[in-house]
């Protein structure tokens, strides 16, 4: 049986839908088969919201947005047709001989990689012939609502060495209304894109000259981020965290003890030799926590130790993935080691599942996603430890009331891992929080404390994060408020209006007594700007409060405060106006 040309569909809607949007895939491939002769067609697979199908044009042609309209076209001419999907299965060389004669390579190679013997099974859709498992609809007219998305690029196989490939995204579903409801969504998440805020208002940067994955960050960008580094500071002082700052480089030996180098030296970036010695730049910050422990003899009674930091790594992230602040080569995790007893780690995994989702709660994500990644195949340790390990996370769970699936193989090599995705305003989940054994790190570092007997123990480790990281929790957040921030995350709080020029020394006094009371706000100091230009400026950069000021607010030493998510218009004195943003703007309780 011919392996399938299928990616994780990961769509709730289930196989049907699955199988539609397969069957789309193959129309697709069909419909540029036939616009464009010569083609030569890789693999289409549904994933989650749609399908795609990689392609290799004659000439190197690259595929426009403005080609989507007549593939289109000619999918619906080919469906009015009705061609059925009818299987077909051969034998391996048959098959092989039938895509030679296709000129088709990429399928050619999909072949080869068979064992020999086995029965090879594709479909026929008219003139289109497959390599496919299937299964599809019974005809191309069964499939009623469809939509091409956008070209991309795309490595055979993944990867760089290999040809780039012209890749077309598309959807499909059940009814026209269906399809019309996600194309929506699709419009707000366009809406929401957190690049394109990011840009508008003015919250960070990416440049060329500085290197794909890497970000600036602007002074309105670096005040939300400030604010949210500031909360995760106190929160972790709040629950017995000590806080620590260590380098962003390491000679190479603690890479090589820590067995980075042996399993993720793709990933990392060097090395860089000073005098005569290699370093590497950090992917990881766990064995610089690990150093910190070992840096005396530990007593059981210092037990558990909770080692936290926002660490800044880097990663050598592929340029074909890197997007936004989603995905980049150099970020800060919000991360954290705890030291502890065997006796003492359900409680502490209980209490890191309960402070992560109190955590989360104070950004407003209330609905999340759990699973529980258990033993892959190739793992180190003793199973029986695993399957402990396991148990002791699935009760930290329970205890929390929080329910969750179970992913089959999914723990890295050195233990298994709960994960924690946040489901954001339009309801795609994005994963944030971890909490993973390890077996092998304090194995590798010698690790010891001194126990109540009075003879050397080996702790048990847990790394955890609760946001992931700045980067990529900055452009969920952005995405999820659609870049409009509750008051406390707000980079400007309060911007005041004035109706003329001779208002702007009052604005500017009321705005300095607010900054001296702790509020974030700016007068637009644009002299002979009207009014009304100045509060489009403020709704624009999504300001949360204007106060507007003309000559009655100066003489009665008020300000006529609006809110631009609301239609309220409220005349308060500075005092009072100060005291109300102070009060709203105080960064919520954990978990509230």
């Amino acid at each position: 049986m011919a392996p399938s040309d299928r990616a994780p569909a990961g769509d709730p809607a289930g196989p049907a839908l699955d199988t539609l949007r397969h069957s789309a895939a193959h129309l697709m491939a069909a419909a540029v088969v036939e616009l464009f002769p010569g083609t030569a067609y890789a693999i289409g697979p549904p994933v989650a919201d749609g399908f795609y199908y990689d392609f290799l044009l004659p000439g190197g042609r690259r595929l426009t947005p403005e080609d989507l309209g007549p593939v289109e076209r000619r999918m619906r001419e080919i469906a009015a047709r009705r061609p059925a999907f009818e299987r077909v299965e051969c034998s391996r060389e048959e098959a092989l001989q039938t895509f030679t004669r296709l000129r088709q390579p990429f399928k050619v190679e999909i072949v080869e990689g068979l064992p020999a013997g086995e029965t090879i099974s594709c479909y026929r859709t008219g003139d289109f012939f497959d390599l496919c498992r299937g299964p599809h609809v019974a005809d191309a007219g069964a499939i009623p609502a469809f939509r091409l998305l956008h070209p991309a690029g795309a490595y055979w196989r993944g990867d760089e060495r290999n040809p780039m490939l012209q890749r077309i995204y598309g959807t499909a579903f059940f009814s026209a209304a269906e399809l019309e409801a996600h194309l929506e969504r699709r419009r707000e998440a366009e809406r929401r894109d957190h690049r394109r805020l990011g840009r508008e208002l003015e919250l960070y940067s990416a440049d060329e000259e500085l290197g794909g994955g890497l970000i600036l960050w602007h002074p309105r960008g670096a005040i939300v981020r400030e604010a949210i580094e500031d909360h995760w500071r106190r929160a972790h002082r709040a629950d017995g965290y000590d806080l620590v700052f260590s380098p962003h480089i390491a000679h190479e030996q603690l890479w090589v003890t820590s067995h980075h180098l042996e399993f993720y030296a793709d990933d990392m970036y060097g090395p860089v030799e000073v005098e005569g010695q290699r370093y590497r730049l950090r992917p990881m910050n766990c064995p610089f926590h690990i150093l910190i422990y070992r840096s005396r003899t530990r007593s059981y009674r210092e037990l558990p130790l909770r080692l936290a930091e926002l660490g800044t790594v880097y990663r050598n992230e592929r340029s074909g993935v890197l997007h936004g602040l989603l995905r980049v080569r150099g970020f800060t995790q919000d991360d954290a080691h705890i030291f502890c007893t065997e006796a003492e780690v359900e409680e502490e995994l209980a209490r890191v599942v309960a402070f992560s989702h109190a955590m989360l709660a104070t950004f407003g994500f209330h609905d999340l996603e759990v699973a529980l990644s258990t033993r892959p195949a190739r793992a180190a340790g003793d199973p029986a430890r695993w399957e402990w390990a396991e148990a002791i996370l699935a009760r930290a769970l329970e205890r929390r009331g929080l329910g969750h699936r179970v992913d089959p193989g999914g723990g890295a090599f050195y233990g298994p891992k709960i994960d924690i995705s946040v489901r954001d305003a339009l309801g795609r989940a994005w994963q944030c929080a971890t909490v993973q054994f390890d077996f092998i790190q304090p194995e590798n570092f010698g690790l010891e404390y001194v126990g109540a007997d009075g003879a050397p123990h080996r702790p048990l480790m847990v790394h955890r994060t609760l946001l992931g990281s700045m980067e990529r929790f900055l452009g969920v957040l952005i995405e999820h408020h659609a870049g409009a921030f509750p008051l406390w995350l707000a980079p400007v709080q309060l911007q005041l209006v004035t109706v003329g020029d001779d208002q702007l020394p009052y604005a500017r006094e009321v705005a300095a007594r607010l900054v001296a009371a702790g509020i974030r706000a700016e007068v637009p100091d644009r002299p002979g700007e009207r009014m009304q230009a100045k509060i489009r400026d403020g709704e624009r950069q999504k300001v949360p409060y204007l106060g507007v000021i003309g000559a009655r607010e100066v003489e009665a030493g008020t300000v006529n405060l609006r809110a631009t998510r609301s239609e309220e218009r409220t005349p308060v004195t500075i005092a009072q106006l100060a005291d109300r943003l102070a009060a709203e703007a105080r960064p919520p309780r954990l978990g509230a």
